[in-house]
Parts: C-alpha cells; structure tokens; sequence
C-alpha cells in the first residue's frame, strides 16, 4: 500500500475519481478478459466507491457477467469472462497436471463477449494466464496441435502458437464489428511471482517489498508473452485504423514486474473459510499495486482528445500524398 509506480521523466497523478466519472459521463467501458481483468474492475470500483456506488443492472446471475452502473453519471461498466479469448471448453477436468486440458477454437470467436460489445465506448481486453494449463489447438474443426497436452499423435506446438493465433482472432472480432465505434485498449500480461515451486506445486509470494530494477528482469515465458501481445497489438492497430478504430496500449507489464509483495499469497479468503487453495501469486490485493492500472488509464483517457486529433492529421497527410 505505501509504494507507488513513478514512470521515468514525469509525473503520473494518482487517480482522481471525479475527474474520471465526469471524463465517461454517458459511456460505458467493458473488461474482457480471465479474473485479473474482473480484478482489474473491482479496483476500479473501489476506487470510485469515494465518489458513488455503483447498482448491479446484470442481465444473467452468471458472477462472471458483470455489469454495474453509475446512475448519477450514466456510465455502465462490465465484465466478460473469456479466459482464452477464444471459443474454448474442458474436456478433461482432470489432464496431464491435475490442472484441466482445454480445447482452443482458435480461429472461432467466443460469442459470449463478441456479441455484447457493440454498444460500448471502451474496451479493455486482456488475458495470458489461462495459456499456460495445457491445450489441445483446434482450426477449421481439425486438431492441429497442443502445448502438453501429452496425447498420442498430436504435436506440442507450445502454448505461444495458440496465444497468438487467439489475440489475433480476438482482434479480427473486434475490427470486424460492423457498430462498434469504441476505443480498444490491449492491457498488458501482468506476471506472476510464484517461487520455489509451480502454483500447483506449493509455490509461494512471500516477499514483503518491491524488487529493485535491477533485481529483476522480464525474460524467459513473460517476455515472450509480452512480445506476442504487443506485435499482435500492432498488427489490429493498423487493420483497425483503416476501418476508423481507436486502438491503444495499456502498459502495465514492467510496473508489475516489480511486485512480488502485491499478491494475496494465503490471505486470499476469509480466515474462518475452510478451505484449501493455493497460493495465489495471480491476482492482487485491493488495495494494492492494481490501482496503478487506474492511474495509467485517467491518464490516457485524458491524453486522448490531444492524441486523436492528432492521429487524423497524420491518417490525412498520409492519404493525400498516397493520391
């Protein structure tokens, strides 16, 4: 609670929820994504709860299909469960790790989310984690390889084939609405900081300050992720700007990097819970480094007349010299 992301250069001002319920008054902003992206929101809410409460306007009683409004501002906020992004489902509860085998539709879209987002003015999509358990890839009906699956005939095509394939079908969902207007925000995969064992293995967050920037690096699976997520990122940015879409990157990767002492390790229910779970070294402690997230994005939203006006500029230099 008391650290405090400071960018390189310049100051980020701490989140004002004021100033950004009048900045979305009469919009909505939808969260799309696993359950760091439904964490994501609960920040916000709490944030913003020093302002007004929101009322529960859900369509369904199914917990991962949020939606909340702020009825003196008019603005919905939502969440979207789809932890892969893409179609997908279980087929083995149990699989080579004890931790499930997944079927990934890769190039079908998940229609829980595609078909509820036309209406609103922002996105932020995200997800990374679910990539991780082991997958069996699908195309065109057909089983075209896996990450650890361990099934006969089928080759491991790591868990980054599918990531990719599955951001960039997303992506193709959303620039090929035909109503949707809405700025699109990609958010960063935020790492987790398991040590000394895998999170199904005993593995645990037990430091109790930041890391310094020089004890810590993004490397390994983390980098790779963060890679594919931002080349992806740049491919839909270009498709969707010919189409007049707004996209934009929510950066949150190296700020998070550095904090092994945000997750909620064993505290992550009720002390009087009897319950055995892991170690959750995922998700973050509210509050906690997540508001950060909110910091970056009032930002953004307040940089945004300034950077759109002078996108078209550019977008219309561009199309007179190409005539």
């Amino acid at each position: 609670m008391k650290w405090r992301w400071k960018p390189d250069g310049c100051e980020l001002p701490i989140f004002n929820p004021a100033q950004f319920l009048e900045i979305v008054r009469g919009k909505s902003m939808a969260f799309v994504g696993d359950s760091v992206a439904r964490n994501q929101m609960q920040s916000m809410i709490c944030l913003i709860s020093r302002i007004e409460y929101p009322i529960d306007v859900s369509y369904t009683k199914d917990e991962r299909f949020k939606r909340w409004r702020y009825t003196t501002y008019n603005f919905t906020l939502a969440s979207f469960w789809t932890p892969h992004l893409v179609k997908s489902a279980e087929t083995d509860s149990n699989g080579p790790t004890h931790t499930g085998l997944f079927s990934l539709y890769l190039d079908e879209t998940d229609e829980n989310w595609t078909s509820q987002i036309e209406e609103f003015d922002y996105l932020i999509v995200s997800a990374g984690h679910w990539f991780f358990r082991p997958l069996v890839f699908h195309e065109y009906r057909n089983v075209v390889g896996c990450h650890y699956c361990l099934l006969p005939n089928v080759t491991d095509m790591t868990l980054f084939y599918g990531y990719r394939k599955a951001l960039r079908t997303a992506f193709g969902a959303i620039n090929g609405l035909k109503n949707y207007k809405g700025i699109t925000y990609l958010r960063t995969y935020a790492p987790s900081h398991f040590e000394n064992g895998m999170w199904n293995q005993g593995g645990n967050c037990a430091r109790t300050r930041p890391f310094r920037s020089n004890e810590t690096a993004l490397e390994g699976a983390n980098l790779e992720a963060y890679m594919i997520q931002v080349e992806e990122f740049r491919r839909a940015e270009a498709e969707g700007r010919r189409k007049g879409l707004k996209y934009r990157l929510l950066d949150t990767t190296q700020a998070m990097l550095l904090r092994p002492d945000g997750h909620p390790s064993r505290y992550g229910h009720w002390p009087h819970e009897n319950v055995t779970l892991y170690n959750d070294c995922v998700h973050w402690c509210l509050p906690g480094p997540i508001d950060a997230w909110s910091d970056f994005l009032l930002e953004m939203l307040k940089m945004e007349g300034r950077r759109s006006r002078q996108e078209k500029l550019i977008y219309s230099d561009r199309r007179l010299r190409a005539r």
